[in-house]
């Protein structure tokens, strides 16, 4: 698309400079064209690669506003506009390469101000923001640093999860092609508070543009001075490692990504040792995800008290949702906890693309519970997804109209499971195929409601023990999706497939 643009550009010998800036996350507008004006930007979209020759002849810029496909200026698309932009503030402004862009726009603000700040000082910044892990867990961030700097150890590391693999997510591929410099920048503060000297990203083997923006962007900001033996020309060193997972979703889970990371076979790690006490190579290391870890530097520019004035309750700063599935407006929301669903779904989402009534959504990814309507004014909030037996996670949601089989659904969770279980424990190896099974016995018995009632009893019980006896989070939460289509959709397990 850029590529046909510039030549139809050179073809008529125009004054036009075109600047990559990535996504806005308004992905139903893609691809997007933005002139800059010098008083703001005007954006028009779509525009697909067979409209270009056209759009470029009618000289958009002389007659913006009378063109088709003109959409205002960007800020005001209500979709953008009504978001809270803090840790994709840049996504999409900058060019994502352009180290005077990423300084123009606050960047590396974060990292003087923890160069001049003694370890403790930015832990303690990080505890005060209430910045949570942004994946399954929600762990506070500043007790893990703490963890890890508290421990005495001849060497320490910061290990980035970028193995985004739940469905319907696509927020860390999106910051690190669109602002890697952020993430680089939260990896060097992390290293600064903890004592660590390396940092590894552990990325998505299926992210080869990723790879190719990111490892660009380590070198850039390399031979700038912000990786290496003298980071930003002081006395502290710090680099960082990019590796490839191989395309296996249990190694997103942390202590499997470990052993991923050591060459070994991705398999989980019991607990004790924690992986602040014991982590990569047997030493002390910060293990967070992209998200995370590019909402450090923000943290440290502006002061704590400003990342807390977002959210509610314990649940501190912004999340980006990612708009997925049956939806008109699918794409990336970054909000401050504390919304509704059903804002993120009707107001930005603007309901479902194949026009009918929606029935459920998925929150949190493939181990993310179904909820029905009657759950979708439940406040985006950690703990009050938790109160209903679901998860935030990584913010990805999915959404479904009537015409889902949500027994259908409730087979997969277990088959995906079946699939892609490391295999270390049995409860999530056997269980997710015996589950499989057991939802074929429901559909089979339909006529025979005595051995289907029985069949239903004998799913529960092992969503039982698989929540019970699981090592992880794999197979713990693999019920979570099961029991909630048990529970809210009950019909579906009452007709044959």
């Amino acid at each position: 698309m850029a590529a046909s643009l510039q030549h139809a550009i050179e073809q008529q010998q125009l004054p036009l400079e075109i600047v990559r800036n990535g996504s806005r996350g308004m992905y139903w507008l893609e691809p997007l064209i933005e002139i800059d004006t010098g008083h703001g930007r005007i954006a028009f979209g779509p525009v697909t690669r067979d409209k270009v020759g056209e759009f470029i002849t009618s000289r958009f810029w002389e007659h913006s506003t009378e063109h088709p496909l003109y959409l205002g200026p960007t800020e005001d698309i209500p979709y953008l506009k009504n978001q809270q932009r803090v840790t994709f503030a840049r996504v999409g402004l900058i060019n994502p390469l352009s180290l005077e862009d990423y300084c123009a726009h606050n960047g590396f603000k974060g990292l003087q101000a923890a160069l001049n700040m003694p370890a403790q000082d930015i832990v303690t910044c990080i505890t005060d923001s209430g910045l949570r892990g942004r994946g399954g867990a929600a762990f506070p961030t500043g007790i893990k640093w703490q963890t890890v700097l508290d421990t005495p150890s001849d060497r320490k590391y910061v290990v980035c999860n970028a193995d985004e693999g739940d469905s319907g997510t696509f927020s860390d591929r999106m910051l690190m092609e669109s602002d890697p410099f952020s993430l680089i920048e939260g990896m060097v503060i992390a290293g600064l508070a903890v004592g660590a000297d390396l940092g590894y990203i552990y990325l998505r083997e299926e992210y080869p543009l990723t790879k190719q923006i990111f490892e660009e962007a380590i070198e850039i900001a390399r031979v700038n001075g912000y990786l290496g033996k003298t980071v930003a020309g002081s006395d502290r060193q710090f680099d960082l490692e990019l590796r490839l997972g191989a395309g296996a979703y249990i190694c997103g889970e942390e202590t499997s990504m470990l052993e991923s990371l050591e060459g070994k076979r991705g398999e989980v790690r019991p607990k004790p040792p924690l992986p602040a006490v014991k982590g990569l190579f047997g030493k002390p290391s910060v293990i967070n995800n992209v998200i995370t870890l590019a909402s450090v530097p923000t943290i440290l520019a502006h002061g704590p008290a400003v990342y807390q004035g977002y959210g509610i309750g314990n649940s501190r700063g912004t999340l980006p949702f990612q708009l997925a599935g049956n939806l008109k407006h699918t794409g990336l929301v970054e909000l401050a906890f504390g919304g509704t669903l059903r804002v993120l779904l009707k107001d930005f989402g603007g309901g479902t693309r194949s026009g009918k009534p929606m029935r459920a959504v998925q929150v949190g990814g493939p181990l993310g519970a179904y909820l029905p309507e009657s759950q979708w004014d439940t406040p985006l909030d950690y703990e009050a997804f938790l109160a209903i037996d679901a998860m935030l996670g990584h913010g990805g949601v999915v959404a479904f109209d009537e015409s889902v089989d949500m027994c259908e659904q409730a087979r997969f969770s277990l088959e995906f499971c079946s699939i892609e279980s490391c295999g270390k424990c049995t409860p999530c190896r056997i269980g997710s195929v015996r589950g499989t099974e057991v939802i074929d016995r429901i559909r089979q018995a339909v006529e025979n409601e005595e051995k289907r009632v029985e069949s239903i009893e004998l799913l529960e019980e092992l969503c039982d023990t698989m929540i019970d006896g699981s090592l992880c989070a794999m197979g713990g939460m693999t019920p979570f999706p099961v029991r909630s289509a048990l529970l809210h959709f009950p019909e579906d397990f009452k007709s044959s497939a």
